[in-house]
């Protein structure tokens, strides 16, 4: 046998045994099925199912920078100690903020089942102190509601249900009602344009919580329709055994405007006569938190273009405080947003010795030595 036999031998050999093999049936694993995550439209746009649930849950926020100037009272500007010879000096005011926002909703035999919550991280000066920090967490919403009851954290029906004060960023110039509470509200909702909420609160702050198992009280009414809405609210202080309510009205002129008017009536007697006994010195509490007994707001919205808007509020109070707010807001891309604004206020001078928990400034503020103040603000906003 000469090589070239042994070669050609060899190569039959290895193509007969690799045909055998390839001959063989070769068992494959089959894949698992995958579960994708399926859109949930019920509820509006990016809301998800929860794999294996029937909850649908949503997740968004937004991050923000501030940057602004001016003096103190306008709200905007900050003080600063100079940190050579420690004199008082104004500086910009700086705030960047995270927020965290989720909802949830699920149908069930005794309606819907919703949840929403709100968490915000600041870091940044204050308009008292120049020195920047880690301001830490806050929890602004955390809230559960099946059908139109509501129980948790959330703002006051006084502010929420009635509305804020416009669409500028310093909206409480002249303070419209104080907002982080406990709650146990019941919504209602005719069908028709009207709508109702009672609400027992727990308040906030040294003034604000209650100081007993009387809660604060608020009740709401509206009539909602396509030219805008009435709303009234009224609001049973226990602590001061109080009354304070608000009216509003919304008109939507066109798609280019909309104007409000919102008027505010508390009589701060009690509160007074309580001053030597509480830091509440000023007649104010939970809920009336302008000057005096009456206080007033008014402004609106001019769309010049998808992308462009112009928001103004005026402000005043039974004491002479005045405020006004006008700003510009630029969407350059969707989700993200610029507004610069102007402030302006009237206003008298401020004891800064009363300060709450809540982040509310309480002070004495007088009718003598009154004072003008002008600051502006730049904000940058991403929304997801």
């Amino acid at each position: 046998m000469n090589i070239k036999s042994l070669l050609l031998g060899s190569a039959a050999a290895l193509v007969a045994v690799s045909g055998a093999r390839a001959a063989d049936a070769v068992t494959v694993a089959e894949p698992e099925p995958a579960e994708y995550v399926k859109i949930c439209d019920v509820y509006g746009a990016g809301y998800f199912y929860i794999p294996g649930t029937e909850t649908c849950l949503r997740i968004g926020g937004y991050v923000r920078y501030d940057a602004s100037i001016g003096d103190v009272g306008s709200f905007d500007g900050a003080l600063a100690v100079d940190h050579q010879d420690g004199s008082v000096n104004h500086t910009y005011g700086k705030n960047a903020r995270f927020t965290l926002k989720t909802w949830t909703g699920q149908e069930t035999e005794l309606g819907t089942l919703k949840t929403y919550t709100e968490t915000r991280f600041n870091f940044g000066n204050t308009r008292f102190s120049s020195e920047a920090y880690n301001k830490g967490a806050s929890l602004n919403f955390a809230w559960i509601q099946l059908g139109g009851l509501r129980v948790g954290k959330d703002e006051s029906a006084f502010d929420t249900f009635i509305g804020y004060a416009g669409n500028v960023i310093q909206d409480t110039i002249v303070p419209y009602g104080d907002f982080d509470t406990n709650v146990v509200q019941y919504y209602f909702d005719a069908g028709n344009g009207f709508s109702a909420v009672v609400s027992l609160e727990e308040g906030a702050g040294v003034v604000g919580t209650i100081d007993s198992y009387v809660p604060h009280v608020v009740g709401g009414v509206k009539y909602t329709q396509g030219w805008g809405a009435i709303t009234g609210v009224v609001a049973y202080d226990s602590n001061y055994e109080q009354v304070t309510g608000k009216v509003r009205l919304d008109v939507n002129v066109n798609d280019q405007i909309s104007l409000f008017g919102m008027f505010g009536y508390g009589n701060d007697g009690d509160l007074n006569d309580d001053a030597a006994n509480t830091i509440d010195a000023h007649g104010r509490g939970f809920y009336k938190q302008w000057g005096g007994n009456w206080a007033w707001w008014a402004g609106g919205t001019y769309k010049f273009n998808e992308k462009t808007a112009f928001n103004l509020q005026v402000s005043g109070d039974d004491d002479k405080n005045y405020g006004v707010a006008a700003n510009v807001a630029y969407t350059a891309v969707p989700g993200f947003t610029i507004t610069a604004e102007v402030d302006y206020d009237h206003l008298g001078t401020f004891d800064s010795t009363f300060v709450n928990n809540s982040n509310s400034f309480y002070g004495n503020w007088t009718k003598a030595d009154k004072k003008n103040s002008v600051g502006a603000i730049l904000r940058f906003q991403r929304d997801f």
